[in-house]
């Protein structure tokens, strides 16, 4: 991407981790849809991505500020499947094919230790939304890179003149930015000397994959970054980007579940691994264990013997864990006795006398996310943690 790798100077923004961000609402109603609408939107799906392809956005499910954290096997993951596209080519001279140009969305990209101060203050952030801009076949071609705080704060612009030296490469020089913010009736500029900066505004960018649906690229900078953009996106990024921003997940939600529902044949199963609690419908309390206790907080456990954890950091190495046990009860539902909680230092633990029990239904699971209700009927979103 082309600004994230400029020398820009940081602003500093405050940042919240938005995958922890929970609404107040105690439940969630999943409304049923038509099976024409439900059937359409499953037929669209399919057409927007090739097998390959999917494999890659599959890869990408889980990983979180677009790789600020990002585990040695989630990376291995992304790196097979963005090869298996290269390889494949995908459109020829993509610099010269009108679907390169338009918005891309930025789902990934890798962060060497060159990255700028613009890229790690804000490519990581998931309640940010980062776009890219080409349009090449104009009077004034350019890469813009733009940063959106949110839809009511607005969003940071970088602009750069850009050339196509190839049928895969785009030179550009960035030469101005601003800030466009909704409470302002004019444009903020961005206190960057591009003219200064020498050959440090300059760079290329090299597309090294282009689909045939014009929905996903893969290019590679000039300072070694690689990164994956979306024109479309897949169901489950539609999900986990309203989750991040927290506008409208209710309604994502339910959108989701029904539609998978209506498609899925046969039963979930409680697949096993550690799982990460990244939203839930009932908001914390002041009661930190209680909140544990509940599932609202950590890493959810699970092994194959009918064994479940709740694991929790805490301060200064602390940990909370609480075991249990699980059956299954019925159709996509299992019940829940968590009945051994303690405060774990190391090899040693202080016993907490507590007791949860509380029917576990399955919403939705594959090897990347979980929807399930849980305590209190309370609806919890999951990814899967790996290693």
């Amino acid at each position: 991407m082309a600004s994230v790798e400029a020398a820009i100077p940081s602003l500093r923004f405050q940042q919240r981790h938005s995958y922890f961000r929970r609404p107040t609402a105690a439940r969630l109603p999943f409304c049923r849809r038509s099976g024409l609408v439900v059937r359409s939107q499953q037929q669209v799906e399919s057409k927007a991505f090739t097998d390959e392809e999917n494999a890659l956005i599959n890869a990408l499910i889980g990983i979180q500020g677009r790789g600020r954290s990002v585990s040695s096997s989630q990376l291995k993951e992304v790196e097979r499947a963005v090869q298996k596209l290269e390889d494949q080519k995908g459109v020829p001279d993509p610099t010269g094919s009108s679907l390169i140009e338009g918005r891309w969305q930025l789902m990934f990209t890798t962060r060497p230790a060159t990255a700028s101060p613009i890229q790690r203050t804000f490519v990581g952030v998931d309640s940010f939304t980062v776009f890219q801009e080409i349009y090449l076949r104009t009077d004034d071609p350019r890469v813009s890179n733009i940063v959106n705080f949110s839809d009511s704060v607005g969003e940071l612009k970088v602009e750069a003149v850009a050339s196509a030296k190839d049928g895969k490469r785009v030179l550009f020089q960035f030469d101005r930015a601003a800030f466009s913010l909704k409470f302002l009736p004019f444009k903020v500029p961005y206190p960057v000397p591009f003219r200064l900066l020498g050959d440090e505004a300059k760079g290329w960018l090299d597309t090294t994959y282009l689909s045939q649906s014009g929905n996903i690229r893969i290019s590679r900078g000039n300072k070694g970054t690689t990164f994956v953009l979306q024109k479309e996106t897949e169901q489950r990024q539609r999900l986990l980007l309203a989750i991040s921003k927290g506008q409208q997940v209710r309604e994502a939600i339910d959108q989701f579940v029904t539609v998978n529902q209506t498609t899925t044949k046969g039963e979930f199963e409680l697949l096993e691994g550690e799982w990460l609690m990244i939203w839930s419908s009932q908001e914390v309390t002041e009661s930190w264990i209680e909140n544990a206790s509940k599932g609202l907080m950590g890493k959810q456990i699970i092994k194959p013997d009918g064994q479940m954890k709740f694991l929790v950091d805490m301060l200064f190495g602390l940990r909370f864990s609480m075991t249990g046990k699980y059956v299954k009860s019925g159709s996509n539902t299992y019940d829940v006795v968590m009945d051994d909680a303690a405060i774990v230092a190391g090899p040693y633990g202080i016993p907490a006398e507590m007791e949860t029990k509380y029917t576990l239904q399955l919403l939705y699971v594959d090897e990347k996310m979980r929807i399930s209700r849980g305590y209190g009927g309370i609806v919890f979103v999951h990814i899967h943690v790996h290693s």
